[in-house]
């Protein structure tokens, strides 16, 4: 690697408010906020708006669409293509 055209890769606290909950990775992502973490050591934090813990994919609550009853129904309104 080159030196000085890299940002710095380091310890950053990601934040899901919705869910409450934060996770500690590495990251290039600033930020002018910091927070204290469980190890006494004080991290900057990004705040996401959706995580594992709150995406429903992850969470089981994500809803199936029916695309063939919604096919069948359109035929039905509009006629099949020739």
């Amino acid at each position: 690697m080159r030196k000085g055209i890299h940002p710095d890769y380091r310890p950053v606290v990601f934040r899901d408010r919705a869910a409450d909950y934060a996770f500690l990775t590495r990251s290039t992502m600033t930020s002018d906020r910091t927070i204290e973490w469980e190890d006494g050591n004080t991290y900057p934090v990004v705040d996401v708006e959706i995580s594992n813990v709150s995406h429903p994919f992850y969470t089981g609550t994500a809803r199936v669409l029916d695309t063939a009853g919604r096919v069948e129904r359109f035929e039905r309104r509009y006629g099949k293509r020739g």
